[in-house]
């Protein structure tokens, strides 16, 4: 990935140009289920739209498999995913959309600059980990983990295409059956057709780990036969990784899923091996290495508009041609009948003008004559004896004619906006100045005890916006009406998720993640954070 000609390639002749109401811009790739595109949501967040195969999408049976598993990766959302924003699998074809994570994948970059050095892959195998605490706790497991499905993004991996591999018919012949994956990134059980587990995704995580730490397969190349027979009868030789990965690897790999680590102890094992390395913030910094330079992603498309048609050519005008006398005639009947009209219409009106100033002339002697004061008069300012019980301030009748409110609206809060503020264990945010700040002090800290973290308040309320992105503080205003956690979990947090909190005040305070890290031992977060003032 060196330029955007070799991440964005241009749409070709027989590509959409559009998908449900989203403009395609580029193509990103292609596989087994269809082709990858770039496109944008409305509010222009940058989104890979997967379009399925037409041969596909003819197949009842592929059609409700990929429902089922649409339905099922719309529960996930992770910090290490690119979650799934929107699909329609009854479409004509169907096709789903994901956040566009800007970054190679784990396969491209391992080709590009060889091996990753220890600490990348301690960072991956944690933050893949998580991904996968996600992914199985929406009930999902992936069945196709492996290089080409990691993104590596400025701010750590991605995990992508959970759940949906299932759907995509990928298949690698067995001596028992049929299972679904690749080869060389197959569980035992997986390759001879079994039962996939949680398990048979840390069997991927620790294949997929030895590749980016060797360049090549734990279990090698060659047929697929031949791989799968590897994977089930033999042990992979650890010998050429790194000392301080074999323990890990090799507990993700053992034969047995039951010996197998969980993805916590995972993330465990990593942050403590990652030491005070992660208390920097050494993460991105390491991703940054590996991913390269940014690439920069086009832009929206701009939807089509009406096409006006106008003449190429001014038309000159054209010289009158002379008058005959039966032309003349008609042009003065048609100058008197205009005067004659014109002076009707500014009868009328001069008439219409005498009756409203006479009306208005009666009206100030009725009022003159009641002991009313016209509103703002110096006598206006005290309230006269003669005042009726029933009046409003300034002589004024409810419901009479012509009465003004006596009240102006509510003013509009004002927002305040505060870009890209920072939180970790040693820091909080306050809602009112000063909003950063270096101690715990603020209404918002973060706090991380063993592999998550939690945003937590003393006396402001925190809830999370689900659903599509882009919300707003009239949305959390009625969120937050009957919200009363002062602690949120950041599980189910992903870059651009969004956060409302309500200050005792009345002010209300939304927060969109920009950067999430919870693998070091001292977790971050930043976000972009909007205060609405209460009036």
């Amino acid at each position: 990935m060196n330029s955007a000609t070799e991440v964005f390639q241009p749409l070709q002749a027989d590509d959409p140009t559009s998908m449900a109401g989203y403009r395609l811009v580029a193509r990103l790739g292609a596989g087994g289920m269809g082709r990858v595109y770039l496109s944008h949501t409305q509010g222009g967040r940058p989104v890979a739209i997967k379009v399925v195969r037409p041969e596909l999408s003819e197949d009842p049976a592929f059609r409700r498999r990929f429902r089922r598993e649409v339905e099922a990766a719309r529960r996930v959302r992770g910090a290490y995913t690119a979650e799934l924003i929107d699909a329609e699998a009854d479409g004509v074809p169907p096709w789903l959309a994901t956040l566009y994570v800007p970054g190679p994948s784990l396969a491209e970059a391992v080709a590009r600059r060889g091996p990753l050095p220890v600490p990348a892959v301690l960072w991956l195998m944690a933050g893949v980990a998580e991904a996968l605490q996600a992914i199985h706790g929406a009930g999902i497991v992936h069945r196709d983990l492996k290089p080409s499905n990691v993104l590596l993004a400025a701010d750590g991996p991605r995990v992508i295409d959970f759940g949906i591999s299932l759907a995509s018919g990928t298949t690698a012949p067995t001596a028992t059956g049929s299972a679904i994956g690749t080869p060389q990134f197959m569980a035992p059980e997986q390759a001879l057709a079994g039962e996939s587990t949680a398990a048979t995704d840390v069997f991927a995580l620790g294949q997929t780990a030895g590749f980016a730490a060797l360049g090549e397969p734990l279990y090698g190349d060659g047929p697929a036969m031949t791989v799968l027979y590897r994977i089930v009868h033999s042990e992979p030789d650890l010998s050429r990784l790194p000392e301080q990965l074999r323990p890990l690897i090799a507990r993700c790999l053992a034969a047995d899923p039951q010996e197998r680590a969980t993805p916590a102890e995972i993330v465990a094992w990593c942050r403590q091996r990652l030491g005070a390395a992660a208390d920097g913030g050494g993460g991105p910094a390491v991703w940054r290495e590996v991913a390269g330079p940014e690439v920069a992603i086009p832009a929206p498309l701009p939807h089509p508009t009406p096409v006006h048609t106008l003449p190429l050519v001014r038309q000159q005008p054209q010289p009158p041609a002379p008058d005959g006398p039966q032309e003349r005639r008609a042009r003065r009947r048609r100058t008197a009948l205009i005067a004659t009209v014109a002076v009707t219409t500014g009868t009328l009106l001069l008439t219409a003008l005498v009756w409203t100033l006479g009306d208005v002339a009666g009206r100030l002697r009725d009022r003159e004559a009641s002991g009313a004061k016209p509103s703002g008069s110096a006598a206006g300012a005290q309230k006269t004896p003669s005042a009726s019980a029933g009046s409003s301030p300034g002589g004024r009748t409810p419901g009479t004619s012509g009465s003004i409110p006596s009240s102006s609206p509510p003013p509009k809060p004002v927002l305040l906006p505060y870009p890209m503020v920072r939180l970790d264990e040693k820091s909080s945010i306050g809602i009112k100045e000063p909003v950063q700040r270096e101690d715990r002090t603020g209404d918002i800290r973060l706090n991380c005890e063993n592999a998550g973290c939690a945003l937590e308040s003393d006396s402001s309320v925190i809830t999370m916006l689900f659903g599509e992105p882009h919300g707003s503080l009239d949305e959390c205003w009625i969120l937050l009406k009957g919200a009363t956690a002062r602690s949120f979990s950041l599980a189910p947090a992903a870059a651009g998720s969004e956060f409302c909190v309500k200050h005792p005040s009345g002010d209300i305070a939304l927060l969109v993640l920009q950067i999430k890290s919870t693998v070091g031992p001292a977790g971050f977060v930043v976000a972009d954070m909007t205060v609405a003032r209460a009036a």
